[in-house]
């Protein structure tokens, strides 16, 4: 008999690490499984995806979320990445009792969902999905570089701090405490978070398992380019080089580090034979010596592949990055993609295959990509059919989702 499942997730469909999870949620119900999913924030109407609604649980929320950051305002030269402090009181653990699963499935928790502590009160055997470093850090979500989270944090640079005992160190003795006491296993998408988890003092002992995220590839798959870019409005004439992300404006998207690739292909080529198509969040923010079309932030999975298939390259300027949905859903779509050499990025995109990776952070060599990508019709071709196989390959929601059943089965034995 399968195992009833409760995944955990501040979101539902708004944000990478929230569409991974319903969408893994919407895989293992297709597959049988009794799952529901557990949201602070919900935007979707699946009558399984459960959220405290109504005015005042929603104004709940929202104050738990707006609380959450309020010890940030005490470190005045701190970044605008993100870190998350999980001290705000939440009312889900009860929930969680009420509904009693056999396995909770915890994926992105942090904007005030959970209260960390709460983590060690709950019975059943947990499986944690992990979309970013922040279950082995004092905060932050991406390291951005900093090796202090291998000892015990302090000194954080993104708090702009220089205390040893600041925010970052407490939260890292927070997690040290309670992870001993947690029936606990660790999954990440990529093989680069793998190792990460792995290297971490605070997981020692823990399982880690490699399991990718998955995509229903009948909706995300190569659709008419000519149709999709009267869709969008888009030149049929012109070379089309997509980049989106939920926060686009953000250092660790690279946005600045797109706005450098660009500058240099338009010297080399001039702008003539080339637009840029601009999607997500903070677009707005980003200025570029070229055309630019904006179409602003995309809800739905359809208008993402329609998107995707009107581009003729998607490039991924990240710092550092898990193993990213949007590279995912172009490859999906037989678009090529171009990226950095971080994170999971060189495990999706294999050089000169289905795309083209640049050395971190060579925006000119990430400029010259672009440029061999897209030079040659038949190569451009053979990269668009290998990318599509790629993600037929490794990317098929049925196969990911098979891999989280009988991880849950095997717990359970």
């Amino acid at each position: 008999m399968d195992p009833k499942i409760l995944l955990l997730s501040t979101n539902d469909i708004q944000g990478g690490a929230a569409r991974a999870a319903y969408r893994l949620h919407q895989g293992l119900r297709m597959q049988g499984l009794d799952t529901q999913m557990l949201v602070q924030f919900q935007e979707s109407d699946d009558p399984d995806v459960i959220s405290s609604q109504g005015f005042w649980p929603q104004i709940s929320a929202w104050t738990r979320a707006y609380l959450d950051v309020i010890p940030l305002q005490f470190y005045p030269h701190r970044t605008q990445s993100y870190f998350s402090t999980q001290w705000v009181p939440d009312p889900f653990l009860r929930i969680i009792h009420n509904l009693n699963p056999d396995i909770v499935n915890l994926h992105w928790i942090s904007g005030g969902f959970l209260h960390f502590e709460n983590l060690a009160r709950i019975k059943q055997p947990m499986v944690w999905t992990l979309h970013d470093m922040w279950a082995f850090t004092g905060g932050c979500h991406y390291n951005g570089g900093c090796e202090y989270y291998f000892n015990s944090c302090g000194r954080c640079p993104q708090l702009g701090s220089q205390h040893s005992r600041d925010l970052s160190f407490r939260g890292w003795q927070r997690k040290q405490r309670i992870y001993p006491d947690i029936n606990l296993t660790l999954v990440t998408p990529s093989a680069w978070l793998a190792e990460e988890t792995r290297c971490s003092p605070l997981l020692e002992g823990k399982r880690v398992e490699v399991i990718p995220n998955g995509l229903d590839l009948d909706l995300f798959q190569p659709r008419d380019k000519s149709f999709a870019r009267d869709i969008f409005n888009l030149p049929q004439e012109k070379r089309i080089i997509l980049f989106g992300a939920q926060q686009a404006s953000k250092s660790r998207k690279g946005g600045d580090l797109l706005q450098e690739t660009i500058s240099l292909l338009t010297k080399m080529e001039g702008t003539d034979h080339y637009e840029l198509v601009l999607f997500g969040k903070g677009i707005s923010e980003l200025n570029y010596d070229f055309p630019v079309h904006q179409v602003g932030l995309l809800r739905d999975q359809l208008s993402l592949n329609l998107l995707y298939s009107a581009a003729d390259v998607f490039v991924a300027p990240s710092r550092q990055d898990n193993l990213p949905n949007t590279i995912m859903e172009a490859l999906a779509c037989g678009t090529p993609c171009a990226g950095f050499t971080i994170g999971g990025v060189p495990e999706m995109i294999d050089h000169r295959i289905n795309g083209y990776t640049a050395q971190p952070f060579d925006t000119g060599e990430l400029a010259r990509g672009l440029k061999w990508i897209l030079e040659d019709n038949e190569r451009w071709e053979s990269l668009s059919k290998a990318a599509r196989e790629k993600a037929v390959r490794e990317y098929d929601q049925e196969v990911q989702t098979s891999r989280y059943r009988d991880l849950f089965r095997a717990l359970l034995t």
